[in-house]
């Protein structure tokens, strides 16, 4: 799969297409509060292109304001990163660089990738946004069987997602993301049947990520114990926390 076919299944009207390169300087500029970012974006990046912009007078959506927040547009990007770059944190970088919401696409040789993250408005700075919570992202390749792939194609394109506003286009999209993700643990695929649901899901898709992290590096250290009461208190441990993920997977 490569990132026009992802592009195709998002099925996006013809008049949002812009396809113009974005130079790599501008994501130096606003995307990089380090030193070690910008020698990230500069060597791990190879290109960026800005694929389409989500509008209301391009796609018939309404914008969004709150408090909180304003979309106005959604920017459907791509990025080809380079062999070896840190494709998590240059995806990040991207996200921020941008001050509207963005939906990544990614590619690092065979491998591709989906993200996104919520924007607002920064509380140090006026008029600047900010991430808002962690990036949603899925890797699309490897890992990825044909049936969850097909289920995930058919929930993805704009049609299928909430038209309300310009957020909820967004977070339809979202929510759809950890759909694939939660099927990649459950093995099946199903979108959420309200916002609530989705909502716990999210939360449970995090409480499993951290319980394996958590559990990785018991048995980690399990495997360097070499006192037999120690190990027999690492393994309760760990089927404590087993049992916990057990019923956060139930959530999904």
């Amino acid at each position: 799969m490569k990132v026009a076919d992802l592009y195709a299944a998002l099925d996006l009207p013809a008049g949002a297409r812009v396809d113009q390169r974005v130079p790599k300087k501008l994501l130096v500029e606003n995307g990089a509060p380090t030193s070690g970012d910008k020698r990230r974006i500069n060597e791990g990046i190879e290109e960026v292109q800005w694929l389409a912009a989500l509008k209301p007078t391009t796609v018939g959506i309404p914008e969004f304001r709150d408090p909180m927040r304003e979309y106005l547009e959604i920017a459907i990007l791509s990025v080809a990163l380079r062999p070896g770059a840190q494709s998590g944190r240059l995806s990040e970088l991207v996200h921020r660089a941008v001050p509207y919401p963005v939906v990544l696409l990614s590619s690092q040789g065979e491998a591709l990738g989906l993200s996104l993250a919520h924007k607002r408005w920064s509380q140090g700075e006026a008029g600047a946004t900010v991430l808002d919570g962690a990036l949603i992202s899925a890797d699309l390749g490897e890992g990825l069987n044909s049936q969850l792939w097909r289920a995930f194609g058919d929930a993805l394109p704009m049609a299928q997602q909430p038209g309300t506003d310009l957020f909820a286009l967004y977070q339809g999209w979202m929510d759809t993301v950890v759909a694939l993700l939660a099927g990649r643990l459950t093995g099946s695929f199903t979108t959420p049947e309200s916002p609530e649901k989705a909502e716990v899901r999210r939360a449970a898709l995090a409480e499993c990520a951290r319980l394996e992290a958590q559990m990785a590096g018991l048995r980690a250290s399990a495997a360097k114990e070499s006192q037999v009461a120690r190990q027999v208190e690492l393994n309760l441990e760990l089927k404590r926390l087993e049992s916990t993920r057990a019923a956060a997977l139930a959530k999904l």
